[in-house]
């Protein structure tokens, strides 16, 4: 009997069956802007090998103004027609499904061009929207069929029409960003009748037999946002006019509140689409935050959905269904909600990936053939630049040796999944212990390798890490100081008030993992309060009237920087927000511009500026130093002067800040040369 009896189960929808409960979720990867239809068609074919059961791309414009940006793929040409016939024949040939999403991004499109209900600029794109009169949106509902038509022709099993997220059919449906007195306007009976009408004339292009999702915003997290009686109105009359399912979206892009990111707990608003089940008699899909099918087991058993969306878990690993069907969910590369290389590439114009798995979206180019020329290879560090060659060179055949002086493998990673909110981290340790227990790897832990250590091997590679900075700190010695490493390697405790140097991603960890007790990320109804969610049913929008309220900080942390600009200015460009805002509802003080002038009894000495003014003490029982990181090359200087010339990669490289996602990508690269 499957481990997943409802995750693996069939979904019948009449004129055609999905073959699991498993959707993989729409993402902008920039594909199809590079217009390589085989990259493409790789990409989407790969996973259907993996056994999803039915995908879903990135969005595609309806037309030029509905574009997410200028230059934004849809289906506009008969040519356009027949690059996606390339993509949907090579799924196809891999026995999978695959709808289109039709995204038209309203006043969200980065473009002069963009046009919405009425004339309220977005806060996240520069450009004010026209608003759109009769026979703009006329022509928008026309736009929005003719894609789906076209769609069919180029033999997409369906479509999924974006209505969530803050987009343009989102943005009709609330008065926040609807002002219009016309019949579009005014009434929520009004207010709703576009995405209707856009449902209704899409089925009527596409036929029966053909795959219609809508994308509807469950709780929108924004002031003004629907009420739970309108989202129920709302799935009912698309039901009506002819959707086949319904899938859930969370939140606005403009919502200050968490969503998809790490520390977001798993299956956070599962919950909400709970509220929709029985309320319409088409499949609901719920969303965000399901990456293990333990998780999408447990959400389907729950009754809280029909089917389960899982985006970026499919970055990770493309056969995670096949593994979890096959009885080796272990080895399921775990998405661990970083954004770095996904959601941080598209909103940063580049081509996403996954940190964990650097072949994503790269399936043409970077590839692990099977070697001809086998080779010895020592690796000497098992954080995860050292263990993705590793496992990289072993797939290919290569006999690999690897060193670590430490008891287990990890690294810095060990490190990371101390911080509250980084929990997901345990999963990808645990993930690269799995791996190299079922490959052929000679692991030595515990061992201090040396220069005459990896003499005989055809390659050495060097994946040694960092080493703290030293701040150079007058005082620094004292006994009210800790580095970073101590402190979270257990080795080292600290008081009630803490003063941190240094404000880079190990600040602001450091800061969290300082000012909280319990993980909010591991207590749903905690996490919930502490960003200021309640009930969509209770309150519009599903925003709480008293805001958040976070648990009390267990200490006084100030955090501090010798740049003047904005604290966390260089974090994550999707995920540096939440870190600032998170340590903002932990009363963290941050203070940037300063001189560390001396440390005493007393705390830590700063003045301001290059004139050192204000001088002051920064009253601390403990100082934590996180001032930067310096590369660990004295083995490779070792090596280097013995006549061996070893790879250098990861920390040991370049150990700017400290970077699992160029580490992972630089030795996954390395293995495919060897």
């Amino acid at each position: 009997m499957s481990s997943y009896p409802n995750l693996l189960a069939p979904l019948d929808l009449g004129f055609t069956t999905l073959k699991n409960r498993v959707l993989m979720g729409s993402m902008h990867t920039g594909l199809e802007e590079t217009k390589d239809w085989n990259r493409v068609a790789e990409f989407y074919a790969t996973r259907a090998r993996g056994d999803v059961g039915l995908m879903v791309t990135g969005g595609m414009a309806p037309n030029r103004e509905g574009g997410v940006f200028p230059g934004a793929a849809g289906l506009f040409t008969d040519e356009d027609i027949a690059n996606h016939r390339i993509v949907t024949d090579r799924v196809h040939e891999a026995d999978g499904k695959i709808a289109m999403q039709i995204l038209h991004a309203g006043r969200y499109a980065y473009s002069p061009e963009c046009v919405a209900p009425s004339a309220v600029k977005s806060p996240i794109s520069p450009f004010p929207p026209k608003e759109l009169d009769e026979a703009g949106i006329e022509k928008q509902i026309a736009d929005i069929a003719t894609a789906a038509k076209r769609a069919r022709e180029a033999g997409y099993d369906g479509v999924e029409v974006m209505g969530s997220e803050g987009y343009f059919l989102n943005q009709f449906l609330v008065t926040h960003t609807n002002k219009r007195e016309d019949r579009w306007g005014g009434s929520y009976e009004n207010r709703m009748r576009l995405p209707i009408e856009v449902v209704k004339r899409v089925r009527a292009a596409v036929g029966d037999d053909f795959i219609v999702i809508y994308r509807l915003s469950m709780i929108d997290l924004i002031p003004g946002g629907s009420t739970w009686d309108e989202v129920v109105m709302l799935a009912k009359e698309i039901e009506a006019v002819g959707a086949t399912i319904i899938n859930t979206g969370i939140g606005w892009h403009e919502a200050r509140i968490p969503t998809i990111a790490t520390s977001v707990p798993r299956r956070a608003f599962t919950w909400v689409t709970k509220k929709l089940m029985g309320e319409v008699s088409i499949p609901v899909i719920t969303s965000n935050r399901i990456n293990t099918p333990e998780v999408g087991e447990a959400v389907l058993a729950d009754g809280c959905a029909d089917m389960v969306s899982m985006a970026r878990p499919f970055l990770a690993d493309p056969d995670f269904v096949a593994k979890a069907q096959s009885g080796q969910a272990a080895k399921i590369a775990p998405c661990i909600a970083c954004n770095q290389a996904c959601l941080d590439h598209t909103f940063s114009g580049k081509i996403s990936s996954c940190l964990v798995n650097p072949r994503a979206c790269f399936e043409t180019e970077l590839t692990l053939p099977k070697t001809d020329a086998t080779k010895t290879i020592a690796i000497v560090g098992a954080g995860p630049a050292g263990l993705s060659t590793a496992i990289a060179a072993d797939q290919r055949g290569h006999q690999v040796t690897l060193f670590d002086r430490a008891a287990e493998i990890g690294g810095q990673l060990n490190m990371a999944k101390q911080v509250p909110g980084k929990e997901e981290f345990w999963g990808l340790v645990d993930w690269y212990r799995a791996m190299l227990a079922d490959s052929n790897i000679t692991v030595k832990l515990n061992t201090e390798a040396s220069a005459r250590d990896l003499k005989g091997f055809d390659e050495v590679i060097i994946a040694t890490g960092v080493l703290p900075r030293d701040p150079q700190i007058d005082g620094q010695d004292g006994p009210n100081v800790v580095s970073y490493r101590d402190l979270l390697q257990g080795k080292a405790s600290a008081g009630d008030k803490v003063a941190i140097v240094g404000a880079g991603g190990i600040g602001f960890d450091v800061a969290e993992y300082l000012v909280t007790d319990d993980s909010p990320t591991e207590n749903l109804q905690e996490w919930l309060e502490e960003w200021g969610v309640t009930d969509p049913e209770d309150q519009r929008g599903g925003l709480a009237p008293e805001g958040p309220q976070p648990e009390k900080p267990v200490r006084h942390v100030t955090l501090l920087q010798r740049k003047s600009e904005k604290l966390g200015k260089r974090l994550g460009k999707t995920t540096g927000w939440i870190h600032r805002a998170a340590l903002k509802l932990k009363q963290v003080e941050m203070v940037g511009g300063v001189n560390y002038e001396r440390i005493d009894s007393a705390g830590l000495h700063v003045s301001d500026g290059e004139a050192r003014e204000n001088p002051r003490v920064i009253e601390a029982d403990t100082i934590v130093l996180c001032a930067g990181q310096v590369s660990e090359r004295s083995l490779a200087d070792a090596l280097i002067e013995d006549g061996i010339t070893p790879h250098i990669i990861g920390g040991a490289d370049v150990a700017a800040e400290l970077d699992a996602k160029r580490a992972i990508d630089q030795g996954t690269r390395l293995a495919a040369t060897l």
